[in-house]
């Protein structure tokens, strides 16, 4: 079953928005995935995010972490020659994946880490300081001068 969202009542009343209603429109349709492999999203303080991967059966040469812009992409593709086992029974699945995950402004990958089947991908926003809050000082008595740059 699919739920479809209807942005256009936002756009009444928010201007500049368009990038964040856009993005949220093509988390919405893209196509469903399986669960393959399973995550957790772990907040480890206010900046800082861990991506948790499920990949066992995944040697690190097989698996590809890549930002563009505001997204992740996590690839896993099995080696060839890596099939030549014959299994009676295979309960740990080790299939091509491609999971994407949109990151907000300013969130950069700061590392990647395989251990015990784990990926581990950290994350950090970093704000640049022409974005950060400032104290505007307040002078009595006087108007503001603007100065011509």
């Amino acid at each position: 079953m699919r739920t479809v969202f209807d942005f256009s009542p936002f756009y009444r009343d928010t201007v500049g928005f368009d990038r964040v209603f856009d993005m949220l429109d093509s988390v919405v349709s893209q196509r469903s995935s399986d669960g393959y492999p399973p995550y957790n999203i772990e907040k480890a303080n206010d900046d800082s995010y861990r991506i948790v991967m499920a990949v066992a059966g995944f040697a690190e040469a097989e698996l590809n972490v890549t930002q563009k812009e505001d997204e992740l992409l996590v690839t896993g593709k099995v080696q060839p020659g890596a099939e030549e086992k014959e299994f009676l029974y295979r309960g740990i699945a080790s299939r091509e994946f491609e999971r994407r995950f949109q990151l907000a402004d300013h969130v950069k990958v700061m590392g990647a880490s395989l251990a015990n089947g784990l990926l581990t991908i950290e994350l950090r926003r970093e704000i640049p300081e022409e974005k950060k809050a400032r104290a505007i000082r307040i002078e009595a008595g006087s108007t503001p001068r603007i100065t011509k740059q």
